[in-house]
């Protein structure tokens, strides 16, 4: 439940002393004591601890989710690779944040999973900006590399001041689906085409802006490398720059031009963030607000957005855990989770697929909270289906009215493990035993 209105003394305090932590997080460059304090720290060997009984038991729960009938091998995996895996926090690499070819990215969709697959990630969600597009490419991919997709998609939005002070605040909604998809495929889908349309007028602005700073180009030109069908974003402005010579590379383009509320920065026509979280609730699918620390007000922005059903925030990145975001994130009852938000840059620096070590616990209350709202969302799935291919007790499963978004085709059972378990499908067909279904 999110904090009241009129919240108590001791919870503003508490709201101000993370919001000032988010803001001094950063390391001071510009002090080389405290530099070499910190890098001599860094030096200094931690002695493994042993791992707790419940960070056993969660890791043990996740890799049964992540990896069905294949968990006891990924622990003897994991143990002779580590050689002293019984002393070391239990791990499994998770990626929850990353981007393909149909959005910023670099990589295919496919190409984007054999990368995760290779760095040893288990739980991989593709998260493309306003597009699920890429989705079902992945869930192909997955079946030659053993992972578990989790359908997802970044979702622009804005922020604004409740009392008309200051200015909007570009957010980004990450939405985590199951396996299934989302249980209302065409309402998101028309919500998300009407962000994709206003991407093409906020690059055109962009462009606007640019040409006034004696850098003209042409939006065909960026549509061209952001590729078939895919709608323009702040990335593929920033290659045109390079393309063209006006910067030297993309880190360029957007400390110099394109960073939020750059000379050549532009908004689009984003719904409110508010909205966003609500329609990612109604439709079945979890909602976390990504990279929070890149926010003016982040205490403002978490707080109503819990109000409005927000379910976590990104708190741990390649570099560590952010702490004024975690306190936030317990001020709110809030999930903290994190993932690379890996585009495949030429940048040396971008954080990899599945470099965010994210605690096993905080993926097991991750999925603590997901499974249920994934479980009720395959419910109203199937009590919107017309058609049935077999009986409930064949293989071949049943076929949805509406073809958007091939990976929302429903199997009650299926050769495919990854797609569910076995104990989920047994109690699903005892859950939707009353729902009719009309025979082909």
């Amino acid at each position: 439940m999110p904090p009241p209105m009129g919240a108590s003394t001791e919870e503003d305090a508490v709201v101000v002393v993370a919001a000032d932590a988010i803001a001094t997080s950063a390391p001071d460059a510009g002090d080389p004591d405290s530099q070499g304090r910190k890098d001599r720290r860094r030096r200094k060997k931690r002695r493994p601890r042993a791992p707790t009984e419940e960070e056993v038991a969660a890791r043990r729960f996740v890799l049964r989710w992540a990896c069905p009938g294949r968990e006891a091998a990924s622990d003897d995996e994991q143990a002779a690779q580590a050689g002293r895996a019984r002393v070391r926090r239990p791990r499994v690499a998770v990626e929850l944040h990353a981007h393909s070819a149909r959005s910023d990215g670099s990589l295919s969709p496919a190409e984007l999973v054999e990368r995760a697959h290779r760095n040893g990630v288990k739980v991989f969600a593709l998260t493309d900006h306003d597009t699920m597009a890429g989705v079902p490419e992945a869930m192909e991919a997955a079946k030659r590399d053993p992972i578990r997709i989790i359908p997802g998609v970044e979702i622009s939005a804005v922020h604004s001041p409740s009392d008309e002070s200051g200015s909007e605040d570009p957010v980004h909604i990450l939405a985590y689906y199951g396996t299934w998809g989302p249980a209302r495929p065409q309402e998101l889908e028309r919500f998300l085409a009407g962000i994709r349309e206003g991407r093409y007028a906020r690059a055109n602005e962009m462009l606007l802006k640019l040409r006034s700073l004696n850098m003209p180009m042409k939006l065909e030109d960026v549509c061209k490398i952001a590729g078939n069908g895919v709608a323009p974003g702040r990335l593929h402005v920033a290659r045109a720059m390079v393309d063209a010579g006006y910067v030297e590379n993309l880190r360029q383009a957007f400390s110099r031009y394109l960073y939020d509320g750059g000379p050549a920065y532009a908004t689009g026509s984003e719904p409110t963030g508010e909205s966003v979280v609500q329609l990612v609730c109604q439709t079945g699918g979890v909602a976390v607000l990504a990279h929070p620390w890149a926010l003016k007000n982040p205490a403002a922005v978490i707080k109503n957005l819990k109000a409005a059903g927000l379910h976590g925030i990104e708190v741990y990145r390649s570099d560590g855990k952010v702490s004024g975001l975690s306190d936030l994130a317990d001020t709110y009852e809030l999930l903290k989770l994190g993932g690379s938000d890996f585009h495949g840059r030429d940048d040396k620096e971008e954080p990899d697929v599945g470099s965010v070590d994210l605690p096993v616990l905080a993926v097991f209350k991750f999925l603590e909270i997901a499974k249920p709202i994934w479980h009720n969302a395959i419910k109203e799935i199937f009590a919107s289906i017309s058609e049935r291919t077999t009986d409930l007790n064949g293989s071949n499963g049943f076929r949805r009215i509406s073809s958007a978004g091939d990976f929302c085709i429903l199997r009650l059972s299926s050769k495919d493990s990854e797609l569910t378990d076995a104990s989920e499908v047994e109690v699903l067909r005892a859950e939707l035993a009353d729902i009719g279904l009309t025979p082909q």
